[in-house]
């Protein structure tokens, strides 16, 4: 039965790994599911019925999409919010005590006081949008072979390779120009694009990879962004061992991605071109140092996305 209210509802979710509490506010209704493909189906059925104004969950890793998902396909309103605002938020009103369901309560709370903007993202774009990034780097990758086997085969043979040097061109600028059609459909991915792109170093294929792999850019910590990608270097020590600080971990498509960036970023950007620079003249191995810049470069685009401002190099 359809809850007949002129109140403004707003739906608060906190986001567990297991679990998902609810809070539907003011209607002061509180529940969980188990966070997956049963509980989510559950919980959407449930919250329908108020027919909320919006949904608000807040953006703490990809634990958060299946149900972000499951509301673009009910056609429900949701809001995915940057949990520093909601930190900010908590401060203001002065909420310290922290429970699953006092994060629920404040969370609708934060969405009706502040009444964000829907959300615009569409996770089925977002996940074509990776598979195209995907493919794209696959038919580089065949790209590449077929140019280096131009280059020691007989050239009698050479009239085999062009024409599939050819096809691989035209299918790479298929791709390129899909992913930039499913970027401008949809106005947050749009706006997304204009920020990355603004950084010296990163294209349009760099800023399609981070905004379908890496949702979460610009609502986490600059630490969290960094393992994230997989560009933190993990310390390696066990009683009296202690070995070299490696990478690990991480999302390695996107990862791959910006470390194609850097190579042009340090011919291009100043900022990370000196930094490229320092690190090698103080004999770092030139991948480490490529590696550091990554890092550098996510934490910078992190802080970006999340104040939403464009690139600003320093002035010397």
């Amino acid at each position: 039965m359809k809850t007949n209210t002129n109140q403004n509802i707003n739906v608060g979710v906190d986001t567990g790994k297991f679990q998902l509490d609810i809070y539907i506010r003011p209607l002061d209704i509180y529940f969980t599911v188990k966070n997956d493909e049963k509980g989510i189906a559950e919980a959407i059925k449930k919250i329908k019925i108020h027919s909320p104004n919006r949904i608000i969950i807040e953006a703490t890793g990809r634990l958060e999409m299946p149900f972000i998902i499951a509301c673009a396909k009910a056609n429900l309103p949701f809001v995915i919010a940057n949990p520093i605002h909601i930190k900010r938020f908590a401060g203001a009103i002065g909420q310290r005590a922290k429970t699953d369901k006092l994060d629920a309560q404040l969370i609708a709370h934060y969405g009706e006081a502040i009444k964000p903007t829907l959300s615009t993202l569409k996770p089925d774009i977002m996940q074509t949008m990776s598979d195209l990034v995907a493919r794209r780097n696959q038919l580089l990758v065949m790209q590449t072979m077929e140019k280096n086997r131009l280059q020691i085969l007989p050239k009698e043979l050479i009239s085999t390779i062009k024409p599939i040097l050819t096809a691989f061109k035209n299918q790479i600028k298929k791709i390129e120009n899909k992913i930039l059609k499913l970027i401008e459909s949809c106005p947050e991915y749009s706006a997304k694009n204009t920020i990355l792109q603004s950084m010296k170093g990163i294209g349009k294929i760099a800023a399609a990879s981070i905004i379908s792999n890496l949702p979460e850019l610009g609502y986490m910590s600059n630490k969290e962004a960094g393992a994230l990608v997989g560009v933190a270097p993990m310390n390696r020590e066990s009683g009296r061992y202690k070995g070299l600080r490696k990478i690990q971990g991480g999302r390695h498509q996107v990862r791959t991605v910006l470390y194609m960036a850097m190579m042009s970023a340090i011919q291009s950007n100043p900022v990370f071109k000196s930094t490229y620079q320092r690190l090698v003249a103080a004999g770092k191995p030139k991948k480490v140092a490529l590696i550091a810049c990554v890092r550098k470069m996510i934490v910078i685009l992190n802080s970006m996305l999340r104040d939403g401002v464009m690139w600003e190099a320093p002035k010397v």
